[in-house]
C-alpha cells in the first residue's frame, strides 16, 4: 500500500521497551527513490539528540495508531551513532551505523536493499567487515551525496518539459519496500489549487541549487494527472 510521508511526521516511535521519541524527517536515496532512514527526534529522553532508524528495524507504518513499532531496545538506540540532522550523512557514518546494528549494507548487492528487494527484519548472524568505505578510485567515501531530506525537498518547484507548474506537497511511499512511488504536486493557487500525483519515474533530475524537480511531462499532462485525495492515503496505489 502507498503511505503518505507527510502523515507520518510526528508519529511516535515505540521501541520494544518504551517510547523513544517521534518521527522528525526521512532521508531518501534520490538515485532510486528509496527511504533509507527515519530521523528520530528523541525529545526529552535524549535532549538535543537525533538518531537514525533504518527500515530494517521498523514494523509497517500504523495507519490509525500514530505510532511506528521499532524492533530495538531503548539501550540499543541510546548507544547508537548520533547524526547531525543539518549535515550530510557520510558513508563512514552509515558503515559505523550498520556495523553497530549488524544490518547488511544496502549498497552491496543487486537488490534494492543489498541482497534483498525488501528490508529484512532479522540481523544476519555474521558480523560485517570493519574496513572503511572506499570510492571507485580507492579513496575514502566522505559523504553519501544521494541521501536527501524529505523535509528539505518538500516544497520544491516542479518544472515540466514546457514550463514550471506547482510544487511538491507530499511523497507517497510503498510501506513494504520503502520506495517513493509518487510525488504529490500542488498545482494552481498555493491555497486553493488541486493536488495531483505523478510517478517518480517521470523525474529527470533534481536541482538542489534551484530547489526544483524537473520531470519529463508537459504542464498539461501534470494538470491532468490523477487527483490526490487525502482520505485515500494508505489505499492501494
Amino acid at each position: 500500500m502507498l503511505q503518505s510521508i507527510k502523515k507520518l511526521y510526528g508519529h511516535k516511535l515505540a521501541a520494544t521497551d518504551g517510547d523513544i521519541g517521534h518521527v522528525k524527517d526521512f532521508y531518501f536515496d534520490d538515485r532510486n527513490w528509496v527511504v533509507r532512514y527515519i530521523v528520530a527526534d528523541t525529545g526529552g529522553w535524549l535532549p538535543g539528540r537525533k538518531v537514525l532508524l533504518t527500515p530494517h528495524s521498523l514494523g509497517r507504518p500504523d495507519q490509525n495508531g500514530k505510532a511506528l513499532p521499532v524492533n530495538l531496545t531503548r539501550e540499543q538506540i541510546e548507544k547508537s551513532p548520533s547524526v547531525e540532522s543539518r549535515q550530510p550523512v557520510s558513508r563512514q557514518h552509515e558503515e559505523e551505523y550498520y556495523r553497530y546494528y549488524g544490518w547488511p549494507l544496502y549498497w552491496e548487492g543487486d537488490g534494492l536493499w543489498g541482497m534483498s528487494a525488501f528490508p529484512i527484519l532479522e540481523p544476519p548472524a555474521a558480523s560485517l567487515p570493519r574496513e572503511p568505505a572506499l570510492l571507485s578510485d580507492g579513496s575514502p567515501a566522505s559523504a553519501a551525496a544521494h541521501l536527501r531530506s524529505a523535509l528539505a525537498v518538500n516544497g520544491y518547484h516542479i518544472t515540466g518539459s514546457d514550463g514550471t507548474i506547482g510544487h511538491i506537497a507530499d511523497f507517497m511511499m510503498d510501506d513494504k519496500n520503502w520506495t517513493i512511488q509518487q510525488l504529490v504536486v500542488k498545482v494552481g493557487h498555493r491555497l486553493s489549487g488541486n493536488e495531483v500525483r505523478i510517478p517518480t519515474s517521470a523525474v529527470g533530475r533534481i536541482s538542489y541549487d534551484e530547489s526544483t524537480v524537473f520531470v519529463n511531462l508537459t504542464i498539461e499532462a501534470i494538470e491532468h494527472s490523477p487527483l490526490h485525495a487525502a482520505e485515500l492515503v494508505g489505499a492501494a496505489g
